[in-house]
């Protein structure tokens, strides 16, 4: 009798490794998918975050890292910051008032106009994405927030 309990319990023992083993591997999937989407949807991140309020650089690296779990330093933020700087989406002043000065930048109306027209055509290609694969009882619906 006990080796029959004995062999039960080692073979819900495998089972369930089997089991974990994959939601592992679908837990890290699901992850890298998270962090690509995310890195390729990063200057519209950053014009969410600054929809909110204008923040200096550092700000911005703490909130996508808290929000999304991924870390993105000052080499990538900073040249990015200046291109939608170039490209008229933000604007930047320094704030002296502070023991250690800062650039701070806010959204300008052209990134605002921008980040509206991104969210509209993500929008639609989920929309044609459901349309083309429908999931049962799931809307597909875009908003660039942090988490």
């Amino acid at each position: 009798m006990n080796r029959k309990i004995r062999l039960k319990t080692e073979a819900n023992a495998l089972v369930q490794h089997k089991h974990t083993r994959r939601n592992k591997k679908l837990n890290n999937i699901q992850k890298e998918v998270e962090t690509k989407l995310t890195k390729g949807l990063m200057d519209l991140i950053v014009l969410q975050l600054l929809r909110s309020e204008p923040m200096h650089g550092y700000q911005i690296i703490t909130r996508i890292r808290r929000a999304f779990g991924v870390y993105l330093g000052p080499s990538t933020i900073y040249p990015m910051l200046t291109g939608l700087e170039k490209k008229g989406y933000v604007d930047s002043a320094w704030n002296t008032e502070t023991e250690r000065p800062r650039k701070v930048y806010k959204l300008t109306s052209d990134g605002n106009s921008m980040l509206k027209f991104s969210e509209s055509t993500l929008n639609l290609i989920c929309s044609t994405l459901a349309k083309a694969a429908p999931v049962p009882s799931v809307e597909m619906r875009v908003t660039i927030a942090p988490r």
